[in-house]
């Protein structure tokens, strides 16, 4: 069955003149005059590069079928990380560059949904929060302010995050894998 333009969803991969792009918003237009277009925000899966293009609706589209798997971070091996597949134990070597900046809240043991196409890995996409203990702060003190006021902490994992000045050294936090925000106090 051949798949056109409309079939178009968001996180699906497309093979264009033999890149992978994956669609990462989509919108179908119907002017008043003129025929419909797709007019779509695509990005390269191999080097992260983000384009606006717009197609013809009702074109045909050469769409790639992506494998997500569930592994597990194991650890840190020079310029990989080493994942494992919970289901056949196998260790799998994951680029850094793949998990990029959101490598600070990869903790030991942390679940990933890992997208492979045809072995090769094309994404890593950690949960959306993760449970971290603050390593160091300082004491918060109180003063005349208008707001509530936070201060930097450091977690387990290196990275340096913003939390309320009632947070001490020791105290596990929820942490947002998107912009490293703190999220609330884990008990």
């Amino acid at each position: 069955m051949a798949q056109t333009t409309n079939d178009i969803k968001n996180g699906s991969i497309l093979n264009l003149d033999g890149q992978l792009w994956q669609v990462i918003k989509f919108q179908h237009v119907k002017p008043g005059k003129g025929p419909a277009f797709v007019r779509t925000t695509i990005k390269n899966v191999l080097s992260g590069k983000i384009v606006d293009k717009t197609f013809n609706a009702g074109m045909k589209m050469e769409f790639e079928t992506v494998d997500n798997r569930t592994l597990q971070y194991s650890y840190d091996d020079g310029d990989n990380f080493v994942f494992m597949d919970m289901t056949s134990y196998d260790q799998i070597m994951i680029p850094k560059a793949l998990v990029g900046d959101k490598a600070k809240y990869l903790l030991e043991g942390t679940d990933c949904i890992v997208s492979f196409h045809d072995g090769q890995p094309l994404s890593v996409e950690l949960p959306a929060s993760v449970v971290l203990t603050v390593t160091h702060t300082e004491p918060g003190l109180q003063g005349n302010r208008s707001n509530a006021g936070t201060k930097p902490a450091t977690v387990e994992t290196g990275a340096e995050i913003q939390v309320p000045l009632f947070i001490g050294e020791g105290e596990k936090v929820k942490v947002s894998t998107e912009d490293g925000s703190y999220l609330g106090r884990e008990n």
